[in-house]
């Protein structure tokens, strides 16, 4: 007797459809609570290895699963793309209950092995990670609003130095976020002021030499706006907001570092040069346990880097990559090949060699296409140094 439960899952409640030798034997509807999850269980716990199905809903259906995870039970969690695949023949009318049935009926066609359960250290470092991405997000709207803020009021500000990220800078703009401020200060004391506004050692030297500039920039403003208005304000707002971010990321990291000191993969890819520890965190939190992937290809389909080719008669397309996967890990991937890349004059490895031997015979709108190649020859890289629990080896990773 084959027992199958299949659960569709939706914002407060979920669907349940139990079928027995492919026959309905019961629907009933669950709240996502204690209560709802204690009904579940009696109905799991009156059948013998039952099979669990259900599609995955973005934040919604991460109740179901800590639930199914916490009393021990082996479950089968569908992406929704996959879900829509395998249920379109059973699903003729879309509605909550025929889902959890039409999931039920393609567990038992398909037969579908158990979700891999990662451990929940994979799950703690993603939701880390997405809130430093959101942070990330948060900077760029602020910084945005700011820079429109301080054309009213002090834009030659953005040249005070060459780098507007620094926590110098952002003290210095809610100091003196319109140049008649600065004027009211002598060359001496903003001296002093710049002293004591950073937390790095800085030189006497290097401190009166930005004075200067800054005093030189304001003296050359011809600002919109008079220091007791609103968008002075807004200035001062804004900066301090972007240094509130850019502090919560900063503790994000340290969260994450705590976290995966254990993991046995943070060393294997911090060895492969060009990876720091920021960004193997940042590909751990994303891909989660990589040895859940059978292989490397596996990851490429998972972060939509596969390769779609499309032939009809005489006409055949140019492969693209298929882009349905992870958009986080493309990104943080990308950056991971640039940054092999600028290390590889020092230390260069397999991936830099093909990436600047591919680039030099190629003309220059393919350059998107090498780093797609590099991505995934560092994804196989990855995969086999994870799975043989091996630290980065010169000698065999190296270009001959």
């Amino acid at each position: 007797m084959e027992c199958v439960f299949g659960i569709d899952v939706s914002k407060e409640n979920a669907n349940v459809a139990v079928l027995v030798d492919n026959v309905v034997i019961k629907q009933f509807k669950i709240g996502l609570d204690r209560l709802g999850f204690s009904l579940l269980s009696d109905e799991l716990n009156s059948f013998n290895a039952p099979l669990i199905i259900y599609e995955a809903t973005a934040m919604y259906s991460r109740r179901l699963r800590a639930f199914l995870q916490r009393d021990g039970w082996k479950y089968t969690e569908l992406n929704p793309l996959a879900a829509k695949k395998v249920m379109e023949e059973f699903r003729h009318t879309k509605t909550d209950a025929l889902d959890a049935v039409g999931l039920a009926r393609a567990m038992i066609k398909n037969h579908f092995r158990p979700t891999y359960q990662e451990s929940p250290v994979y799950t703690e470092l993603h939701d880390l990670e997405r809130t430093y991405q959101q942070f990330n997000k948060d900077i760029v709207t602020n910084k945005n609003r700011l820079h429109r803020a301080l054309q009213l009021t002090f834009p030659e500000i953005e040249h005070f130095m060459s780098s507007t990220d620094g926590v110098l800078y952002w003290h210095i703009v809610q100091r003196f976020p319109h140049p008649a401020i600065v004027l009211s200060h002598e060359e001496n004391e903003l001296t002093e002021i710049i002293l004591t506004e950073t937390s790095k050692k800085i030189g006497l030297k290097r401190a009166m030499k930005l004075a200067n500039r800054l005093l030189a920039l304001a003296q050359n403003s011809a600002p919109a706006k008079e220091p007791q208005s609103h968008a002075v304000r807004a200035v001062i707002a804004l900066a301090k907001e972007v240094e509130r971010i850019n502090q919560l990321k900063a503790q994000i990291i340290v969260e994450m570092t705590t976290l995966g000191e254990n993991l046995s993969e943070v060393p294997l890819l911090v060895s492969i040069p060009g990876i720091g520890i920021k960004t193997a965190l940042c590909l751990i939190a994303e891909l989660g346990d990589v040895r859940r992937f059978h292989s490397a290809n596996a990851i490429n389909a998972y972060i939509g880097i596969d390769l779609i080719r499309y032939e009809s008669g005489q006409y055949e397309a140019k492969m693209h990559i298929r882009k349905r996967g992870n958009p986080y890990v493309r990104k943080i991937l990308y950056r991971a090949i640039l940054n092999i890349i600028s290390v590889s004059q020092y230390q260069p490895t397999l991936i830099s060699a093909n990436y600047k031997r591919k680039k030099q015979s190629a003309q220059s709108h393919g350059t998107k296409k090498i780093a797609i190649a590099a991505m995934s020859q560092f994804n196989r890289l990855m995969h086999h140094l994870i799975l043989n629990n091996e630290l980065y080896d010169s000698t065999t990773f190296m270009p001959e």
